[in-house]
This record gives C-alpha cells, structure tokens and sequence, in this order.
C-alpha cells in the first residue's frame, strides 16, 4: 500500500502513527512545502521571546520519520492532485503515486486589499517558522510596531515581541479584542492584562491607507510604523482539492471518517471543515488538538481500520503574558457567571447539558468541562451545582469516575 501525505503538522503526525499501527509494511511519503522537522507552530512567539529554541519546538523526536518508515520531502511543493490516475505532482516536475492519499495543507494568511500595502517595506505576517526568522531579524529596541489584527495570532505576536521592541500599537476593526473565542466581559479583562504590558489597541477602526511608514486610519488618526505585521486572519489551503474536482466550501468537505468525496482521499486539520457537536453545524475547527485526531481518524481509515471523527468541538488553551485562557463549545444557551481578581469563569447549558465554557485565570481541571459537553452528559446525572464551583470528579457517579479514570471502558 502506498499512502502519500501533503502536509507536516499535527493532522500529518496523527496520521502517520495511526497508519503504522494498523500497517507496519506501507510505504509512507510526507510531502511538506516547509523545509522543517514537523514542528509546533503556536510556539513561534515563545521562540521570539527565547523561552524555546527550534529543538524544543519539533511536535515529534529527530528520529519520527526514520522510526515509523517515513519518506519526507520537504521543501517540496505538491502543485496537483490527480484523482483518476491516483498522482500527485510537485512543483519540481515529479510525480508520485498513491493508493491513499491525505490531504493535511492547512491554512496561510489571509492579506485583504490595503491601499498602499505593497509600499510597506517591512510588512510580515506571522504563521510559520519562516515568518518568524523573517520577523526577528527586523526587530529592534527602537522600533514601532502596527499589528493589524486583535485576534489569536496576532496578539500572541505582540506578546512574542513585546520586550524587543519600542512600542505596539493593535489596530482591529472588531469593537474587542479576541472576539471569535471571548464575549465581551472576557474580552475586557484580556485586553486590561496586555495593556498594562504596553500594548496599546486602535479597536473599531481600521486602516485606510499606508504609506511606507505610516497608516492612516478610518477615524482619521495617523500612526507611524517601522514593522507592520498583518494578522487578520487565515484561509484554508483548499485549492489542491478543489482543482481536482472535490467538494470544497469555506474548507474541504469531508464526512465523518475524514473522507473527501474524491476516491480514495481523505484530508485533516485546518483546511477541512468538520462537524461542531455542540451547534450541529459543519465548520472549520482550527485548533491543533483537533487536527491531530482528524489525521488520526484519517489514517485509521486510510489503513483499513473502522474511526469516525464526530467529537469535534471548537476548543482553545492559550495564554497572553501568564494569564491563560481555556474556552470550548458554543455561548448559545443559559450562562452562570464567576468573576474574581484575574479570574473569569462562564459555564453554558442548554438542554440538561454543558455546550460551552470560558476560563480566564483559573483553568485548572478543565478538562473535566470538555468532557462533559464531548460526552452530551445530561446533567441531572451528576452534582453540577458542585461541578459549576469547581471541576472535580467527586461530582460524578462512582462508575462514571471509573470510566473517566480509564478503569472500564464504554
């Protein structure tokens, strides 16, 4: 059996160990445009603050692709996908067969037209190891930096540079920053904690024009810039799919073995949508924990094996400056609200179930949370009054806690 992988992040990694538990005899072929060892791309702002080094960033061991009999061509760009003849081409001319095929692109950057962006000398974005390097070596203690874009990327971005440089200014055209994983209480609190680390915000309002060193804004205000970084947002890297006749909308359909509807092709992670469990909605969920289990059903599926992927939630565990935010499901329902001194915490039920929570500052034993709304536990089954105060699995019936100790299976 011959499986061809495009991709060399999380999805990728999940399926490579799946595959070799189920076929050790296969030949895997890994092809990555990234000249890297698959790594962890949400530790390249830890790697500008110098609080890891690109060893420590690799998501497997030096020895990944030696161990599970990997053939990787990196800096490599597949440039084609040919269905009918089970191929795919690389930018370099070549041609390699498949008998499986995983599609795991990913996502890049998404630049909207800005007037007067292409004059922008030093204009970066801020999604990969390379943006990175690229990033670093413009840095200085002088500089003004303009990040445009308040969401994930781009303030782990200023968190990233923020004592190498002279001053950040975040300018979004949300009314708050964060706003696709916080509500608004939430999003007050974050934004009050990286102020006070002297990161200012231009919020409801954008830019209407660059100069090389200067954007002038809606409101009509001027901000002057050495390094512009544009984080606004990501769209999936669909077009391979797409070109060759599959069923792509915002990300490449995929039903809930991971399967595309080409023959024989499967795709994972963060260019593929996937069904939400706590809105029944198909929806990208571009979240590294995710991606892994969808590469993982993929190369279950891939090797002959039986795995669906149907406990995809929206999830995310992310920090700004030491204080750490957990978040999962969906808002839509009724919420109970706990504020303390750095601490935010929204439970949402809907239903007798939890769909949803935010944790800001305490996110201990979070986990106990997501599981409750991946499992659709009814609530009247267990002391959620207890739970609501703080996560503990004395909340649960004795059998419950021995299923989710691993002491009985389902």
């Amino acid at each position: 059996m011959k499986y061809v992988i495009i991709g060399n992040s999380a999805a990728a990694v999940g399926a490579v160990e799946a595959i070799r538990k189920l076929d050790t005899e296969g030949s895997i072929t890994l092809i990555s445009s990234e000249a890297y060892h698959t790594y962890s791309r949400p530790l390249i702002s830890y790697l500008l603050q110098g609080r890891t080094d690109e060893q420590r960033m690799k998501y497997r061991g030096d020895d990944f692709y030696e161990k599970n009999g990997v053939e990787a061509m990196l800096n490599t760009t597949v440039s084609a996908i040919d269905p009918r003849k089970k191929e795919v081409s690389t930018a370099d001319g070549k041609t390699i067969p498949y008998d499986k095929l995983l599609v795991a692109t990913g996502s890049k950057p998404f630049v909207p037209p800005m007037s007067g962006l292409e004059d922008v000398p030093n204009r970066f974005t801020f999604m990969s190891l390379d943006d990175a390097h690229a990033l670093e070596q413009a840095l200085g203690p002088q500089a003004r930096v303009l990040i445009i874009g308040a969401g994930l990327i781009g303030l782990k971005c200023a968190e990233g540079i923020a004592d190498k440089v002279g001053s950040i200014t975040v300018v979004d055209l949300a009314d708050r920053i964060l706003p696709s994983i916080l509500d608004e209480a939430g999003s007050a609190m974050m934004q009050s904690h990286i102020e006070s680390h002297g990161i200012a915000f231009r919020l409801s309002d954008s830019v209407k024009a660059f100069t090389p060193d200067t954007a002038t804004l809606q409101s009509g205000e001027v901000i002057g810039f050495d390094i512009l970084v544009i984080a606004v947002g990501v769209r999936p890297n669909t077009e391979l799919v797409k070109e060759a006749g599959g069923e792509v909308r915002r990300g490449i359909v995929t039903d809930l073995h991971c399967a595309t509807t080409l023959p024989d092709v499967w795709a994972a992670g963060d260019c593929t949508e996937s069904l939400d469990i706590t809105t029944g909605q198909e929806r990208i969920l571009a979240l590294l924990p995710n991606a892994y289990m969808q590469g993982e059903c993929a190369g279950i599926n891939m090797a002959g094996g039986e795995k669906l992927y149907d406990h995809a939630i929206p999830m995310n565990a992310i920090g700004f400056f030491d204080l750490h935010i957990i978040t999962a499901g969906s808002y839509m329902g009724v919420s109970t609200v706990t504020e303390g001194e750095a601490t935010y915490k929204r439970l949402v039920v809907d239903d007798n179930r939890l769909v949803g929570y935010i944790l800001i500052g305490a996110v201990e034993r979070a986990g106990i949370y997501t599981s409750l709304i991946r499992n659709k536990t009814p609530l009247d089954t267990i002391d959620f009054e207890l739970i609501k105060e703080k996560p503990q699995l004395m909340a649960f019936s004795k059998v419950e806690r021995l299923r989710q100790l691993g002491g009985i299976k389902q």
